[in-house]
């Protein structure tokens, strides 16, 4: 199993470096912290009291990934969560906040368990996914990257503007749908012409 570093590793690659896409609700980013973020920990790096997208830009690969395990990993309580499930969430966690919480809860919702979808990671949360773990160990981790999948497509169905997210210029999954899916067995991976299929309403 991966520890949290090496996960945390992973994630910084696939992040990248700045941007500040116009299409993009986080805004500027960096080494994939956005400036709502690093306006609600109030990191004004250059010291002129605002923090602005200049304060993006110099933030450190390193400074990304503390803050990501603090409060993406340890601050949510995704490492209370059953281990082979945490890497997944943690991933969609830093993506996309607490939305990767609700898809969780929503799977466990369609498993039969009862359970509230807020996106908060508490004691009924933590219980039920051990449950559900435990009754269904061998796919509830490919279930939840099925789930994150759909969510993005579900996205890309509503807005125009992030199907370019889900969907390359040539019509190849997009850096969501890969992203989805390199936490799932390629058994359950879409094929190329099952992705294009999904997407050619989009026109």
């Amino acid at each position: 199993m991966q520890t949290i570093h090496e996960i945390t590793d992973e994630i910084l690659r696939a992040e990248g470096g700045y941007v500040n896409d116009p299409d993009d609700p986080g805004g500027a980013t960096n080494h994939g912290v956005t400036i709502h973020t690093m306006r609600r920990l109030g990191l004004d790096l250059d010291g002129d009291g605002r923090v602005t997208a200049r304060d993006v830009k110099k933030l450190t690969r390193k400074k990304a990934g503390e803050i990501f395990q603090e409060h993406y990993f340890r601050g949510p309580r995704i490492d209370a969560l059953p281990e082979p499930l945490q890497a997944s969430v943690y991933d969609m966690y830093v993506n996309s906040g607490s939305n990767a919480v609700k898809i969780l809860q929503g799977l466990l919702r369609n498993m039969g368990f009862d359970i509230a979808r807020d996106g908060v990671i508490g004691p009924q949360t933590i219980r039920v996914s051990f449950a559900a773990y435990a009754e269904a160990e061998a796919f509830i981790v490919d279930a939840y990257g099925i789930a994150r999948r759909n969510y993005y497509y579900a996205i890309a169905d509503r807005r125009k503007a992030s199907r370019k997210y889900a969907r390359r210029r040539d019509g190849g999954k997009g850096g969501w749908i890969t992203r989805a899916e390199a936490f799932m067995d390629p058994h359950y991976h879409l094929s190329d012409s099952e992705h294009r299929k999904r997407t050619a309403k989009w026109g």
